[in-house]
């Protein structure tokens, strides 16, 4: 197994590379320290390498970090995805799977969200680089014959997780006796999806090779090419989820009331028959049980 990491500062490098630590403890695992954006240093990976399989976990994330942010957005989600691409084809890979958002879907205000649905009115940048992303690999499954899933990720949260996500730094708020800024007055719903369900359902995808569905009327080029919804099917409101941390952390939160924020939408919620049938995946962890794991990991990481 290799993976790749630029280990930029867009969060706390030091929880980055304690991350890497954990990983390294296995003896099959290696790693190189490496950007998507490099588009040599891609193509040379791919050259030096033998690859069966591909996981594209990597993206500049955050949706309002895409607003004041923009060309990082396009240099890692767009530009770096290409280069992946181009690898994956030069180098014959069996199957490539590759992590999309459940931004994509936007504005859209039909619920559950289903892959059927609209997705070409995002409401963020970002939002509308991970679609980008969808259409990029859907044009070289087409072209090139290369197998490829893409997942839409549900609000994953858990231990060793991303700072800049709304219940990790609820968390350091809390505990500090901060005020936290709720938006939308915390009537916002997520599909809050554990890690672990997220890491299990990736696995299940692996063997499961999409190949051209030669019966179907609405794809006339039969790419070997599909998309999933990957998310726990139990949108949490808000203001609940601050009432759980509050229950595990033994404190109050101080809470700020606010309004919506430019790029939110105010509800997440996936339908996940399609992945259910195909890979047989199947969320296992509640909001409440992966809050406490995630509790746990947090005072012992950060010793608070």
């Amino acid at each position: 197994m290799f993976g790749i990491d630029n280990l930029n500062d867009y969060y706390d490098v030091q929880l980055k590379l304690d991350r890497l630590t954990q990983l390294q403890k296995h003896e099959n695992f290696h790693f190189q320290k490496l950007d998507l954006a490099d588009r040599s240093g891609i193509a040379k990976l791919f050259s030096d390498r033998s690859f069966d399989v591909v996981v594209n976990l990597a993206a500049q994330a955050g949706v309002r970090y895409s607003i004041e942010n923009p060309h990082a957005y396009a240099d890692s989600n767009l530009g770096g995805f290409i280069n992946i691409l181009e690898g994956c084809r030069h180098a014959q890979v069996k199957h490539l799977i590759f992590a999309s958002s459940s931004s994509v879907y936007g504005a859209n205000t039909k619920i559950p969200f289903a892959v059927s649905d609209r997705v070409d009115r995002p409401v963020s940048l970002y939002a509308a680089t991970k679609r980008a992303n969808e259409l990029m690999a859907y044009a070289y499954s087409h072209l090139y014959d290369i197998p490829t899933t893409g997942l839409r990720f549900f609000t994953v949260y858990g231990p060793w997780g991303r700072p800049d996500m709304a219940y990790f730094a609820f968390t350091k708020s809390i505990l500090a006796g901060e005020p936290i800024n709720v938006f939308n007055y915390g009537k916002m719903q997520r599909d809050f999806t554990y890690i672990d369900d997220i890491i299990a359902g990736v696995i299940k995808s692996i063997d499961r090779i999409p190949l051209p569905d030669l019966d179907s009327s609405l794809d006339p080029s039969y790419a070997p090419y599909k998309i999933y919804n990957i998310g726990n099917h139990q949108p949490v409101e808000l203001l609940y989820f601050i009432e759980i941390l509050e229950r595990y952390l033994g404190k109050k939160a101080q809470k700020n009331l606010l309004p919506m924020q430019p790029g939110d939408v105010p509800i997440t919620y996936a339908n996940i028959d399609d992945l259910v049938r195909d890979v047989g995946f199947k969320p296992a962890t509640s909001i409440e049980v992966g809050l406490e794991k995630f509790t746990t990991w947090y005072r012992t990481y950060y010793g608070v």
